[in-house]
């Protein structure tokens, strides 16, 4: 193992695609010049040139539109947006075209289109920079997205969505890119569906997503010395959902906390917790419960921000008022 940050890794993972295939680019703003907006491919442009890592100019309905065509001849495309709300920007490329081209196609067209993207509060980034926007592409048929936890998870997520055939939506927790991490020194990589216990418990479940994992893990510690003991799920992946392992780790617990930093009005955590009722109904102890961002635009002021999103402690206080 060799300790990394987060940016490093999502880096590394590029870096080891690219000089695997001479068909992986990389497009968005400043992804080339200084090395990306929080420094996810430092060197890369000097290393593979300005043809295989371009600079585009700031329209994001363009050169997204610009990667899917770039996916339909052949290329491995990594298209970088610099927030992910600015996804609205290209959401109809995103939605209307990259989703539904192979279907449309009858399968003769593939769509290897990865679009990374940062998301979350914590940063004061402010209501047009703050976002956490997975539900919004969960949504929608024929995207799979992708939200890893750690740096090593980043990688290994990352190196499998570039791989895939189909167009992949990958969030990166913006809080995360300077944080350091064990990452493994060898190649790897991670498969998507197949969700991650991170800590084992009996008493309660956190299904949780993107860095939240790390904070319900956090959370976890802290009950452990009280004698609650929680079992935290790294769902690593949204679509495909891993419901076998939710399923499994609630008929143990008997009780299900789902974590995770979109909005709780219509966002993912409701749709999992639905998804799986059928399943957990009579093994349920307590209702399902959910944490994530109030509904309302996230404040630039960090006294305001921190009291919408999602942290430790509210994630420690969520269990205590379940389990009682």
């Amino acid at each position: 193992m060799k300790e990394i940050t987060y940016a490093d890794a999502i880096c590394e993972a590029l870096d080891e695609e690219m000089a695997k295939d001479e068909n992986v680019i990389l497009l968005g703003e400043d992804v080339g010049i200084i090395g990306g907006n929080f420094k996810t491919s430092v060197g890369l442009r000097d290393k593979y040139g300005e043809w295989r890592v371009k600079d585009t100019p700031i329209s994001e309905n363009s050169f997204v539109g610009i990667g899917i065509g770039c996916a339909f001849t052949g290329l491995r495309p990594v298209v970088e947006l610099m927030f992910a709300d600015f996804l609205a920007i290209s959401m109809d490329q995103v939605a209307n075209q990259a989703a539904k081209l192979r279907y449309m196609s009858g399968g003769q067209v593939k769509v290897p289109l990865t679009i990374r993207m940062p998301i979350g509060g914590g940063r004061s980034s402010a209501a047009q920079h703050s976002q956490s926007l997975q539900a919004w592409v969960a949504h929608i048929p024929g995207l799979k997205v992708v939200l890893p936890s750690t740096a090593a998870e980043a990688k290994g997520l990352l190196k499998t969505a570039i791989a895939d055939d189909n167009p992949v939506i990958f969030m990166e927790h913006k809080m995360e890119y300077n944080k350091k991490y064990l990452v493994p020194k060898e190649e790897y990589t991670i498969p998507f569906g197949q969700a991650n216990i991170v800590h084992e418990g009996e008493d309660l479940t956190i299904a949780a997503t993107s860095n939240l994992v790390i904070k319900s893990k956090e959370a976890a510690q802290e009950l452990d010395k009280e004698g609650i003991k929680v079992e935290v799920i790294d769902l690593r992946t949204l679509v495909p959902l891993d419901k076998e392992t939710i399923i499994n780790s609630v008929k143990k617990t008997g009780r299900l906390l789902i974590v995770d930093e979109g909005y709780l009005n219509f966002g993912i955590s409701g749709e999992i917790a639905l998804s799986i009722m059928n399943d957990v109904f009579y093994y349920l102890d307590a209702p399902i419960m959910r944490l994530g961002t109030a509904s309302v635009p996230l404040p630039f002021s960090p006294a305001l921000e921190f009291s919408v999103i999602p942290d430790t402690k509210k994630i420690y206080g969520k269990v205590k008022e379940i389990v009682g």
